[in-house]
């Protein structure tokens, strides 16, 4: 298999040279892609790459913290605006991992990887494609496939007003960078209705909107959260696959859930 890449120094014209060019894909950091083009997928000829440094950029913009759609796992990390995101930005394999993976790739990945994207639906977050308005990252990710073929140039994010109301935990059957069984984000804060966001229990990210209003208005206590425990699941369709089961999924769920919400997680 023989793959030719195209480097653009400018998002836009990238975004033009993918429209018109049915066998692309936009190539990243390449931790999923490369993977693809050494095992000989046939779907796709060329690589577009891109090097516009606009795309690593991580900035304030009045109450809210604009993302860069290349900017990786690592840059996350040294963000000291984005240290709320550091537990799901580390999760993400290990440091070589990191080091390439980014904020697109994650939007775009598929079970059992995007776990960062998990964090960003918990924290209701608007995503920025190229040519397109800003759409919510619940719309998005509802219908990813209406994307393909497009490149997202940013997502931007809330300020949390506390920054330790973004909860996150990730459940591995191999520590500490096993990929995710199950992945799960909770955003409580006191004076906002929570939102808690799952990874690998669908095809792509997902909302457990039972359990948010379960848990709207309650405490997180053992009484709180009991109404919660019982609706863990509930409009969920975990999958079955190498990792786990959908019955495991669904019996090991409330367990994780709880140890989220009390704030026992590690």
């Amino acid at each position: 298999m023989t793959v030719s890449v195209l480097s653009f120094t400018n998002v836009e014209e990238a975004a033009r040279a993918l429209s018109s060019e049915q066998d692309a894909r936009v190539l990243g950091g390449g931790t999923l892609l490369m993977r693809d083009v050494n095992e000989g997928d046939q779907t796709f000829q060329k690589l577009i790459r891109l090097t516009d440094p606009r795309l690593r950029e991580i900035r304030v913009e009045g109450n809210r913290i604009v993302i860069g759609a290349g900017a990786t796992m690592s840059d996350v990390i040294r963000s000291r605006d984005l240290s709320f995101l550091e537990a799901p930005a580390r999760a993400v394999g290990g440091p070589a991992i990191r080091n390439m993976a980014t904020v697109a790739g994650n939007l775009f990945a598929e079970p059992p990887y995007g776990d960062f994207a998990t964090a960003l639906l918990a924290l209701g977050a608007t995503v920025e494609p190229v040519g397109s308005s800003p759409v919510s990252i619940d719309d998005f990710l509802r219908d990813r496939r209406r994307f393909d073929g497009r490149i997202v140039r940013s997502v931007s994010i809330e300020r949390p007003r506390d920054a330790n109301a973004l909860r996150w935990l990730k459940v591995t059957r191999i520590k500490p960078k096993g990929v995710a069984v199950m992945s799960i984000a909770a955003y409580l804060s006191q004076t906002e209705p929570p939102r808690v966001a799952y990874g690998n229990m669908g095809p792509s990210p997902v909302r457990a909107e039972a359990v948010e209003r379960a848990l709207a208005g309650g405490s997180l206590n053992e009484a709180g959260i009991r109404d919660a425990l019982a609706v863990a699941t509930q409009g969920l369709n975990p999958p079955t696959d190498a990792l786990a089961s959908e019955w495991y999924r669904r019996e090991v769920a409330p367990v994780h859930l709880r140890r989220l919400l009390l704030g026992e997680a590690a």
